[in-house]
């Protein structure tokens, strides 16, 4: 008996979600296509694309071509994702912890081998003076420094430490200089001040952050040194707390050139007041007798 025509299929439409397999390295719809009987297939030509199709095999006739259900995606090969760039990964916290030890190691050497607020404290006093306050051309006239009493200033009366009056009063210092152009005029001049000599009187204390203003005012100068008064005044009340006398000893030139640097002509020194003038002939006094004491008196007179 003769067999009936073969009919032919028509070829596969090409699926919606093809490229996504391909990518994937799934199965297209033509490898889900599997003979039905066992036994060994021939080797499948590669397409185009690289991927390999099923040739449909035949089968039995009442049988027809069987569709295989598609294997478990376990068993699929999942072909890797393409590698993507590395992002930097954040610090541990462990390497956060040690720098931050670090730090805190370094301020407290800071402030235990150095006077860390005294150092942090002129400087910012002198660009203050320099850039946010107005020149004072008046070298006599009376400038002021803003302070508080804090809890390091005080001793174990619980009152400002006889100390922390000299630190203050430095620190004003440097700024009425700064602001009137003495060091301006000592740098000009390849020349420096240095403090020779202080006398501290003590009126009244200054109490626990008690505001206070130190005003500060040149009294003179002769052919060695320029002479400065600082007063602590309470803001509370006016009272005067502190009266300090310093002696800043110039090194390198006269304080006449350095005035005359400044007013750009030669200025006559002022008249010292009769108490500053007992303190500078005590000076005098303890200075040849240090001298003698020492030996170097007749050192001196002989040169």
């Amino acid at each position: 008996m003769p067999r009936p025509p073969r009919r032919k299929r028509k070829p596969l439409a090409p699926a919606w979600d093809e490229p996504l397999r391909a990518w994937r390295g799934a199965p297209r719809r033509e490898e889900v296509l599997r003979p039905a009987a066992t036994g060994a297939s021939p080797p499948q030509p590669a397409s185009r694309d690289g991927s390999f199709r099923q040739r449909n095999s035949r089968v039995p006739r009442r049988a027809g071509r069987a569709l295989e259900p598609a294997p478990p995606a376990a068993t699929l090969r999942a072909e890797p994702a393409p590698a993507l760039t590395a992002l930097p990964r954040p610090a541990p916290a462990a390497t956060m912890l040690e720098l931050l030890v670090a730090l805190l190691a370094l301020a407290l050497a800071y402030f235990a081998l150095l006077d860390g607020w005294y150092l942090v404290r002129v400087p910012c006093a002198v660009l203050r003076a320099r850039l946010l306050q107005p020149r004072v051309r008046d070298l006599l006239a009376e400038q002021s420094y803003a302070g508080r009493v804090l809890p390091s200033d005080l001793d174990l009366l619980l009152h400002m430490n006889n100390a922390r009056y000299l630190r203050e009063a430095d620190v004003a210092r440097i700024a009425h200089l700064a602001r009137c152009g003495v060091l301006e005029g000592l740098r000009a001049l390849g020349a420096r001040a240095v403090l020779a000599a202080s006398c501290a009187r003590y009126r009244r204390s200054l109490r626990l952050f008690e505001p206070f203003e130190v005003r500060t005012r040149l009294l003179g100068w002769d052919d060695r040194a320029f002479y400065m008064e600082a007063r602590f005044i309470s803001l509370r009340d006016g009272f005067v707390c502190a009266l300090l006398r310093s002696r800043q000893h110039v090194l390198g030139t006269s304080p006449e050139r350095v005035v005359q640097h400044l007013c750009k002509r030669r200025v006559e020194p002022p008249e010292l007041p009769a108490d500053l003038q007992h303190w500078i002939a005590y000076n005098e006094a303890s200075s040849q007798l240090i001298r003698a004491e020492s030996g170097l008196h007749d050192v001196l007179k002989e040169q």
